[in-house]
């Protein structure tokens, strides 16, 4: 059975390219593809059989992250897969808390982009190799879940804004120092590497308020 997507991208050439390579994939079928939000509305109202949206996150008029809240708003059963030039955590956490299920960077392989399509269909979510294989089976079936001290709780719900470490410690009224202890405290609880993979945890489990 066919997955059916709509691609999102204000770049032409990339769009259409990314269509084509995706359309010699017999599961995948491009429904209609759109160069932002505004035009994505327009679409999706007649096309609402789409299951995935491959969502460019930097966009004129309407952008990646208005466009996620919007579709997650009103379409609720449409998966959005962002797509990033790069792995930068600012983007990647901002697409997240939009509604995003997983990201791809760009310049991906069409077998890797064809891998996270099936996977957000089949689980809802998608990451790369930023965050652990612990995470992914604890967001698959009901795992315990370990404690978490408050500050940590606190520290984990400052990792989703844009603030640095050293203003994350200065709010906190904790040395840098402590916060370091904090992060890799969380790092080691949850088996996860980097800053956008305590992210995707918090979001999931409901420890970060969006």
């Amino acid at each position: 059975m066919q997955t059916r997507i709509a691609i999102v991208d204000d770049h032409t050439l990339f769009r259409s390219g990314l269509a084509s390579l995706l359309a010699e994939f017999d599961e995948i079928e491009v429904v209609f593809q759109a160069t932002n939000g505004l035009e994505l509305q327009e679409k999706i109202k007649t096309h609402p059989e789409v299951q995935l949206v491959l969502m460019d996150i930097n966009m004129p008029q309407m952008d990646g992250y208005a466009s996620t809240k919007w579709l997650k708003q009103n379409f609720p059963g449409i998966h959005v897969l962002a797509l990033s030039m790069f792995d930068e955590e600012k983007e990647i956490i901002g697409m997240l808390k939009a509604g995003a299920g997983g990201y791809m960077v760009k310049e991906s392989k069409p077998s890797d982009l064809l891998l996270a399509i099936k996977t957000m269909i089949e689980k809802g979510f998608f990451i790369n190799d930023l965050v652990s294989g612990r995470l992914l089976v604890s967001l698959k079936q009901e795992v315990p879940k370990p404690a978490f001290t408050d500050r940590e709780l606190s520290f984990l719900q400052f990792c989703s804004t844009e603030l640095t470490y050293k203003e994350i410690a200065s709010l906190m009224n904790v040395s840098p120092r402590t916060v370091d202890n904090y992060r890799e405290a969380l790092f080691a609880k949850l088996n996860i590497k980097s800053r956008t993979g305590l992210v995707v945890y918090g979001i999931k489990h409901g420890l970060i308020v969006i």
